[in-house]
Parts: C-alpha cells; sequence; structure tokens
C-alpha cells in the first residue's frame, strides 16, 4: 500500500503557480525513474518546489515512497547533511536505515561506514523509494558533494534522487548524462508558455486579461513564474491594465523586493560587484566584461554565473556570448544608478571602446549614446555613415541622430546630409534643404589647409559632390524637372573620376529628368551607365533598387521583355546575398509582378507578390511597399474584386511620398481607371476635377497617365450619352499625345495611345477606322505579345472590337490569342463570319448559378456576396466553380462577359 509523503523541514514556497496543469513537465520527471538522479535546476522563483510537490502528490495512490528533505543553511555540514537525509528516510520509509541512524549519531561521523550501511538497508527495502532534496545550492560543498557522489554511484536500482536547486552542483553531470543516468529540468524547460501563462493569468488570478495583454506580459516576463505572479499582485484593482503591462519592468516594487531577497542579498561582494558593473550590457561576454569591469575574470565569472543559474541567457552553443533576464537586468540597472550613478557613464564608455575595438559600429554609438559622449557618438556615426549607406540602414542611422542633440547633428556636416536625406526618404522635403546649407557651411568654416575635426572618411572628402545629388534629388521630389537636371551636372563636376557612387546618383537624376521630360531613350542611355557606376561602387542595395527604375524605363519604351530579363538577372544576384539586400529583392519580385499581371499571368503575378511580402515582413519594404499595395490593387481589379482593388490602391496611396523617382503613375488615376470600368463615371469626373486635367493642356509626360485617364471618361461618357461632343477633344488630345510619345522611343505609351483611338472610333460607329488603329498597334508596338491586361482591362467596348478584329487580317492572330486568354474559350468556337460565337440555352446555368452570376456583376465582394444569399463563402466558391466551367471561363469579370455575350444576364 502506499506511503503518504513526508517531509522532514518541509517547505512551503511562498510563490506558487499551482492548478496550471503542466503534462510536459511531468512527463520529463516521469523519466527520472529511469535515471540515476533527477535534476531540477532554475534560479529563484521558476516554481522547482511547486513542480515537484504537485507531482508526488498526484503519484500519492503508487506503490512508492517519498522521502523529502528541504535543506538550510545549517545543514552544510557533512554530518548534519546525512543525518538529516537518514531521518528523512527512516520517516519516509519505516524500517529503513535503523543501523544507519545510530551511526549518524555517532561521533565523528564514520562517512564511508554509514553510507555503505545506508545504501545497503535501502537495497532491502521494498517498492520504489524517492529521495527529493530541496534547495540543495545551500549545502553544496566538497565535502558533502564528495558523499553525493559515493551514494549515487552506488544507488539500488529502485531508489532515485532528485535534486531541486537554483545553481548546478559540483557532481559529475556530463558523466551521467553522456551514462543516460539524469533527467534534468532546467529553467528553460520551467518558463511558462504562452497557453500555460494564459491559463494563470486568467483562471487561477482571476484577471481576465485580453490575449495581447497576457502576450505582451509572458514576453517581458520570459516566462518566470515568479515575476507573472508579482504583475498579477500589482495588476489588483488597476484601471488602466494594459497601460501598466506596457510599462512592466524591472523597476515594479514587488520584482525590485523579490529580487533583491531572493537574489542578490545571498551573493558575494565580487559577485554583486560584477552584476552591477556588467549590467549596463545588453550582450555578455567575457572580454567585454573585462573592459567594462576593470576585472580580469569574466570569462570565469559568466561560467559560475550560469551554472549558479543567476538569471544569466546563452545566445550562442559556445557559450561565448550571454545576456542577463531582462527584468534582472532592469533591477540591476536601477541598483547601480540608486548606489553608484557617477559610475554608470565610464561604464558605458568603456563598453563603446571595446566594441569599436572590435567593429561592433552600432553598439559603439549605443553606449556612447548612454553615456552621454556626444562628442565621441558623433565622430563613431561619421565612421558608420560608408556602410550605413552602402546596405541602406536608414532607420538605424536615423535612430541614432534622434538621439543626439541638434547643435551635434549641425557641428557635423556628414550627418547634417544625412539627416536631409532621410528626412527625404520619410517624405518632409521642407526640411531637407536646411540640413543641405548647415553642411555647406559647417564646411565653409574650416580654413584652407586645416584639418577637419571630423572623422577623415571618403563621405567627407567627397561631400559636396553628395550634397549637390542630394539637391538634384530634392528638385526632382518637386517635380523640378529642370532644376533636378542642374543639380545633377553640378554633382557631376564636382566628383572625382573615381568617385563612383556620387557619379552613379548625379547620372542616376540626369536620367530621372530625362524620363521626366517623356525622353525614354536619353533616359536609358543615361541611366544604364548610372546603374554601371553603382555598380562599381559596390552599392549593391542602389544598383538593384535603380534596376527596378531601369525596367520601367525599358516598359515605357515598349520592351516588357528586356525589363523582364533585366528583373530577373537582378533576383539572381540579390539571392546570392541573402537578408542585407531583402529589401530590395523585394523590390525586385513586385516589378515582376507587374509585368507578369500585364502579361495576363495572375498566379505567377501573386506569387511574386507574395515573395515580396515574405521579405517585407524580415525588412521593411521601401518603394516596394507602395508599389506592392498598387499591384496587389491591379491584380485584386483584374480578379473583378473592386471594393479589394479600391482598398488596397486608397492604402498605397496613404504611403506614396514623393521623393526619388517621377510619379509617371499615380494612384488615383489608376482609381479612377476602375470607377471608369464599372460605370462609376460621376467619381472618375470628380477625379478630373480635382486633379485639374484638361483636354485642352500640352502634351507633357508626367500627366499623360492622366490624360490618357480623362480619354477614357470621355469615350465612357459618350457611350452613355452619344449627343456630347467631348469625343472630338479626346481625339486631338490623342492626337497630341501621340506625336509626343513617338518623338520620344516610348513605344509602350504609343501601344495604349493608339489602342484608345481605336476605341474613340468605335465609340463613333466608326468600327473600320477603329480596327485599322488596333492592327496598326500591334503592327507597330516592338513586343505586342506581352501586352494583355492592357487591352482586357476595358471591358466589354475592347471584346466586341476584338472579335471583329479576328477577321481583320494580321491583327487577327492577336485578337484572337487576347480573346482566348480574357474569355477562356478558344477562338476557333466561333461561328464562322458572325463574329458572335453561337449562344447556348440557358439551361446550363441552374437558377442558383445565375443569381449568383447577377450579383458577380456587381461590387460585392465574395464575403458580401455569400452573405447576401445566406451562404457560406464554400459553398460561393462552388457556384462560381460550376459557373466557370459551364462558361469556359478563368475569372468573375470574363464570366459576367461570357454571359452577356450569350444572353444569359
Amino acid at each position: 500500500m502506499a506511503r503518504p509523503v513526508i517531509a522532514t523541514k518541509l517547505y512551503v514556497p511562498k510563490l506558487r503557480p499551482g492548478l496550471v496543469a503542466r503534462p510536459r513537465l511531468r512527463e520529463r520527471l516521469r523519466r527520472g525513474a529511469e535515471s540515476r538522479l533527477t535534476l531540477v535546476s532554475a534560479p529563484a522563483g521558476f516554481g522547482k518546489t511547486t513542480l515537484l510537490a504537485e507531482w508526488l502528490d498526484e503519484r500519492a495512490g503508487e506503490d512508492h515512497s517519498v522521502a523529502w528533505l528541504s535543506l538550510d543553511l545549517e545543514d552544510g555540514d557533512p554530518a548534519s547533511f546525512w543525518t538529516c537525509v537518514v531521518t528523512a528516510l527512516h520517516t519516509a520509509v519505516p524500517g529503513v536505515s535503523p543501523s544507519a541512524l545510530e551511526l549518524a549519531a555517532s561521533s565523528p561521523l564514520p562517512a564511508e561506514h554509514l553510507l555503505a550501511t545506508l545504501l545497503n538497508e535501502l537495497a532491502a527495502a521494498p517498492g520504489e523509494i524517492w529521495l527529493v532534496l530541496d534547495d540543495y545550492h545551500l549545502v553544496d560543498n566538497h565535502d558533502v558533494s564528495a558523499g553525493v557522489v559515493f551514494f549515487l554511484e552506488h544507488l539500488p536500482p529502485h531508489v532515485h534522487v532528485v535534486l531541486s536547486t537554483r545553481a548546478d552542483p559540483d557532481l559529475p553531470l556530463s558523466r551521467w548524462r553522456v551514462r543516460g543516468e539524469l533527467a534534468e529540468v532546467r529553467a528553460a524547460d520551467l518558463r511558462f508558455t504562452s497557453d500555460e501563462a494564459a491559463t494563470y493569468l486568467n483562471e487561477v488570478a482571476g484577471l481576465d486579461l485580453a490575449s495581447e495583454d497576457v502576450a505582451a506580459l509572458e514576453e517581458r516576463t520570459e516566462g518566470w513564474i515568479a515575476a507573472l505572479q508579482l504583475a498579477a499582485l500589482s495588476i489588483q484593482g488597476r484601471d488602466d491594465v494594459s497601460g501598466f503591462i506596457s510599462r512592466f519592468a524591472g523597476n515594479d516594487r514587488y520584482i525590485v523586493d523579490y529580487l533583491v531577497e531572493e537574489v542578490l542579498r545571498h551573493q558575494t561582494e565580487p559577485v554583486r560587484d560584477f552584476l552591477l558593473r556588467s549590467a549596463v550590457l545588453d550582450r555578455l561576454t567575457g572580454p567585454l566584461c573585462d573592459a567594462v569591469t576593470d576585472r580580469d575574470d569574466g570569462s570565469r565569472m559568466l561560467m559560475a554565473l550560469e551554472r549558479a543559474n543567476l538569471f544569466l541567457v546563452a545566445l550562442d552553443d559556445r557559450r561565448e556570448w550571454y545576456r542577463y533576464h531582462h527584468l534582472f537586468a532592469d533591477v540591476l540597472r536601477a541598483r547601480v544608478l540608486a548606489e553608484q550613478p557617477d559610475l554608470v557613464p565610464p561604464l558605458h564608455r568603456r563598453a563603446s571602446q571595446w566594441y569599436e575595438r572590435h567593429d561592433l559600429a552600432e553598439e559603439a554609438v549605443r553606449h556612447a549614446l548612454a553615456a552621454r559622449d556626444f562628442d565621441r557618438a558623433t565622430y563613431l556615426m561619421e565612421l558608420s555613415v560608408p556602410a550605413i549607406r552602402r546596405d541602406r540602414q536608414e532607420t538605424m542611422l536615423l535612430g541614432w541622430l534622434k538621439a543626439l542633440p541638434d547643435d551635434a547633428v549641425r557641428r557635423s556636416p556628414v550627418l547634417s546630409v544625412f539627416y536631409g536625406y532621410m528626412l527625404m526618404v520619410f517624405g518632409d522635403l521642407d526640411a531637407v534643404a536646411p540640413r543641405l546649407d548647415d553642411a555647406e557651411r559647417a564646411l565653409a568654416a574650416v580654413p584652407d589647409g586645416s584639418a577637419p575635426r571630423w572623422a577623415e572618411t571618403e563621405e567627407l572628402s567627397t561631400l559636396p559632390a553628395t550634397i549637390a545629388v542630394h539637391r538634384a534629388s530634392l528638385a526632382q521630389a518637386r517635380g523640378d524637372v529642370a532644376g533636378t537636371a542642374e543639380h545633377a551636372r553640378h554633382a557631376l563636376d564636382l566628383a572625382g573620376p573615381t568617385d563612383h557612387l556620387a557619379r552613379g546618383g548625379a547620372a542616376g537624376f540626369l536620367g530621372l529628368a530625362a524620363w521626366a521630360r517623356g525622353d525614354v531613350s536619353s533616359a536609358l542611355e543615361t541611366f544604364t551607365q548610372a546603374v554601371a557606376s553603382l555598380h562599381t561602387a559596390g552599392a549593391l542595395v542602389d544598383e538593384l533598387s535603380g534596376t527596378v527604375v531601369l525596367a520601367d524605363m525599358w516598359l515605357a519604351a515598349g520592351r516588357p521583355g528586356t525589363a523582364r530579363r533585366l528583373y530577373q538577372r537582378a533576383l539572381r544576384v540579390a539571392e546570392t546575398h541573402g537578408q542585407p539586400v531583402a529589401r530590395a529583392t523585394a523590390d525586385l519580385h513586385v516589378g515582376i509582378s507587374e509585368i507578369d499581371r500585364e502579361a495576363g499571368d495572375l498566379d505567377a503575378a501573386r506569387r511574386h507578390l507574395e515573395a515580396a511580402a515574405a521579405l517585407g515582413e524580415r525588412a521593411p519594404m521601401t518603394e516596394s511597399r507602395y508599389r506592392w499595395f498598387v499591384a496587389m490593387g491591379r491584380v485584386a481589379d483584374a480578379d473583378g474584386d473592386l471594393q479589394e482593388a479600391i482598398t488596397l490602391l486608397d492604402k498605397a496611396e496613404e504611403l506614396y511620398r514623393p521623393g526619388f523617382f517621377p510619379d509617371v503613375r499615380p494612384v488615383a488615376a489608376m482609381r479612377a481607371r476602375i470607377w471608369i470600368s464599372r460605370g462609376n463615371l460621376s467619381q472618375a469626373v470628380d477625379w478630373a476635377r480635382e486633379r485639374g486635367v484638361s483636354t485642352t493642356d500640352d502634351a507633357d509626360y508626367l500627366r499623360e497617365f492622366d490624360h490618357l485617364t480623362l480619354v477614357r471618361l470621355l469615350i465612357a461618357q459618350y457611350r452613355a450619352h452619344p449627343g456630347i461632343g467631348a469625343l472630338d477633344q479626346a481625339a486631338r488630345l490623342l492626337d497630341r499625345l501621340h506625336e509626343a510619345a513617338e518623338t520620344s522611343g516610348r513605344a509602350g505609351n504609343l501601344l495604349e495611345i493608339r489602342m484608345l483611338q481605336a476605341l474613340a472610333h468605335d465609340a463613333r460607329g466608326h468600327r473600320p477606322q477603329a480596327l485599322e488603329s488596333l492592327a496598326r498597334a500591334w503592327a507597330q508596338a516592338p513586343e505586342p505579345d506581352e501586352y494583355v491586361r492592357l487591352f482586357l482591362d476595358e471591358g466589354v467596348p475592347m471584346a466586341g472590337l476584338l472579335r471583329d478584329a479576328t477577321h481583320h487580317g494580321g491583327a487577327g492572330g492577336h485578337a484572337r490569342r487576347l480573346l482566348r486568354l480574357g474569355l477562356g474559350a478558344p477562338a476557333e468556337a466561333e461561328a464562322p463570319g458572325s463574329g458572335r460565337r453561337p449562344a447556348p440555352s440557358a439551361e446550363s446555368l441552374s437558377d442558383r448559378e445565375l443569381q449568383v452570376l447577377r450579383l458577380l456583376d456587381s461590387a460585392l465582394t465574395g464575403p458580401q456576396i455569400a452573405r447576401e444569399l445566406f451562404v457560406s463563402h464554400n459553398t460561393l466558391r462552388t457556384h462560381t466553380k460550376h459557373i466557370f466551367t459551364k462558361l469556359d471561363v478563368t475569372s468573375r469579370r470574363a464570366a459576367v462577359l461570357r454571359a452577356r455575350e450569350r444572353g444569359l444576364m
């Protein structure tokens, strides 16, 4: 029959997680029955005692005996220790240890004879026996440990020992670990998981916290049970629970009291001094600790702290780098500030110097700022600028600069320039020029022949050219094409022959100025040289980002195939460099997705956008962030999901910042095109009025996208109300745009202009002229097969024109291909000479499917349609799939077009 759990000097924990089921830990303890020793080792407050007590209590009905000994400091003498052990075993297992009890009372203690007697008596005892030694760290010394090793090495197989300790004992653990004779439960195992933390906080403590508050508290405490319990105490009675949790740190009075009482008070002065001095560090390694603490025992001390479970977390498998538990570090920092405030700046300064010697710039700057040594921080930032500029770590540099006093930034010409650069990145154009002026004044204040007082870097020597490049960038952001070119030429004059970064930037803005004028041929030539200079400079991120712009120029030139090859080649380069170029890689994926979408491959477009989004999670997207939403919106539009498309474009417009590239495709005009295609002409009219776009405008390339959108609006208005005379004005505007595009080498724009000329002829009822314009558009386009959505996005009017074009000489092949891609059926199914498909009977669609089809021809999203029909979204998808199959189409818009063609709607 099972005996009850009996313990001498039983320790009742002050802090208990209680009532939180932890089967994963109990299973690990169960495996201890197969081992010589079960070691439960973790810092204070991790629930070691509670875990063991609850586990053994659960096993009360099993055939085993438990001797529980809670140790105290006075038990560190071998005689006292073994007397307590023998007494606990005798109490838990009556009949065991009578001879050992007599020996334990002897003086001096016959240790070897006692242990041999005890082991023999345990071997003869029936059933399993568990000896629990709680708080073993209080008695861990050489004399006690030697006896424990002998005891464990000769332990009978049915006897098991459990050690609960705050520090690893001085026992041959590695030997037993290799033999499979050691079961271990450590701090990483004892930490509450997210689910366990939620159970404790909400069910045991009764706090009813929101899931995000639980997650924040679990992350801040790192699953440390005592901290969660103390946090729960502090939360009781508070109104602003979320605010308290967001501020919860090691300065909470309960946390401070607990750690001071349970941890710091028990440390020797050398250990306490090391803890306080090293607390200024976020990461710890031996040599760094030596430099900061002005001692030579850093590595030994870290090993000792880890073994002592003093809230030290290993950061690598080699045990070279560590950190303190976040809350423990908070407490230590608060203590050193309270006790020795004058010591903190020198500690940070030493850390900064060590990091600088080891080329770890980010940490060196951070500690210089923490030391409030702003001259040193400024100098280190200046040294770091080239690498930050090369790797595009602007966000980090901006954080540094905001931590500096503004006068320190203004005294540094390099930092002033790059502060201005980053202000432009974040869209604050008005603040850029004053920063560039500060830099020029600082440079001018140095007498000729005098040594500058700043870090002598290449960035400093080339700064005048860099300033001119940034002034070109500012002019570009404000739409000042002439100013862009003027400043770019000045930058080229200032840049030396080997200053490839400045020369690349200057040539780039010359190319952008040519592009903004619509001169794509010159833009391509100049910008290609710019990308080559960036390559020579080793500025890989800038080179890859420049490739995106260069590809856009090739698209304007009507060469999607060339643009695609550029992207693919750049992607291969980017993928070999991984995370450092993740942002630029995301930009490349977004660019390829736009080409895929235009080519009609929506699945490929989605895959590239998903890849860009995944990269953006690891590194915030820059240009691609705005363009990603644009590209996603256009894919949604191609899918026929109006609301999703508008939502995504709204988000893109919110993110857009005037900056480094001409805005040749304004988001507002893209949105207006979607409204026009859906017949929402009043909203498109409002757009035209707000933009101030008119048919009498000059043919300006930066307004061309707006003008072509306006033409679409005028054609749609004419179809709705044929009596209005705006179509003549649209035709004249198209003629002016055609002439400008033709003389500037913009074959891609020419294709769109000629397509719209065809639609304008068709709106008048001039089908022959319309077909002729369409045929000429395809014949003169360099890569006509790459353009699909350009035509399909024009909807029903284009579908009718394409059907007739299938019988129009050389245009027939292109028309049939587009009809096949857009309507999902082979052109050969057309009735010869009719220009129309033979319409099947409406019986091919059920009444329910016809109802779904009518709703597909609306602005409702899929989930909204499902709610309208009182069906699940999955049921709606099934109906939609049947409709697509019966109509032989692959998209929502194509289904509506096919249904109208067949007279089903």
